[in-house]
């Protein structure tokens, strides 16, 4: 997934980007402004839960394409406040990993049949069908385990804890694909281009588990000595459950944009390296 411009055919396009301050929308809003008139809007410009405030600055802005960015994404909140997460996802065209229960052992395809273990994921799914309904145009990109500069993060979790002086304990049974934000913001700017439809997932190549993400996180840091623990999912438990495995397919984006997206590793290695 490259963050390059796709040319500068598209200068007179309108983009509204909702939750433009939010971890993914830190990066949409620069990258689209080098190619499309971009209007970015957050929480303090309207909230999506409010209808008639959302129809009035959408009107406004008249824009030609939506990237909506804004959600609810605190997966264990999610448990005990179904109701605001199904306010905000409802409209949400950027989705999750988090629709599949995680029973499978190989990469979950877009047409396999969604079933999601909890309240976050249920929204998801409730916001590709309502996406979908509304418009035979719709993109909805599924993504996973995102990580980016503008916001909290396991990564800066691992790092912080790691100056605890204890052993880190990290659940070794949960298998995902960490996702630069930037490699999907120009995953969906490649999307964008080609015009493509339907649902495309979208992540960076390659899996590991959270224990083998905070490793190489460790390691590439210059803190190989600090010690990491593998857990299990019981001995680690939250409000929400998780799929044991959730690693999306790259096939169909591959074929759309003709590009084969870099390694979490190699992600990975980059945002450290701009800490």
């Amino acid at each position: 997934m490259g963050t390059e411009a796709s040319g500068r055919e598209h200068g007179g396009t309108r983009v509204l980007v909702t939750g433009a301050a939010g971890m993914l929308g830190t990066e949409l809003v620069p990258l689209f402004r080098r190619d499309f008139d971009v209007t970015a809007a957050d929480i303090a410009e309207f909230d999506m839960r409010d209808a008639a405030a959302t129809d009035a600055f959408v009107s406004a802005a008249a824009p030609d394409v939506i990237i909506n960015c804004a959600a609810y994404t605190d997966v264990d909140g999610a448990e005990s406040d179904p109701e605001a997460a199904f306010d905000v996802n409802r409209v949400v065209q950027v989705s999750t990993d988090y629709v599949f229960d995680g029973t499978g052992d190989t990469p979950y395809a877009e047409t396999d049949e969604p079933r999601p273990l909890g309240v976050y994921g249920r929204s998801k799914l409730a916001g590709e069908r309502k996406v979908a309904e509304v418009s035979q145009d719709a993109l909805i990109v599924r993504t996973a385990w995102l990580y980016g500069h503008a916001g909290p993060n396991f990564i800066e979790k691992m790092l912080s804890l790691a100056s605890s002086g204890r052993v880190l304990r990290v659940v070794a049974d949960q298998v995902g694909a960490p996702t630069n934000v930037r490699d999907l913001a120009g995953a969906i700017l490649e999307l964008i281009a080609v015009e493509a439809t339907g649902v495309v997932n979208a992540t960076n190549r390659g899996w590991c588990t959270w224990f083998e993400f905070a490793r190489e996180i460790l390691d590439l840091a210059g803190l190989e000595d600090i010690p990491v623990e593998p857990v299990t999912s019981e001995e680690f438990p939250r409000p929400a459950p998780r799929p044991g495995y959730s690693v999306l397919s790259l096939a169909r984006l591959v074929s759309l944009t003709g590009k084969e997206p870099r390694s979490w590793q190699d992600a990975l290695a980059e945002y450290l390296a701009e800490r």
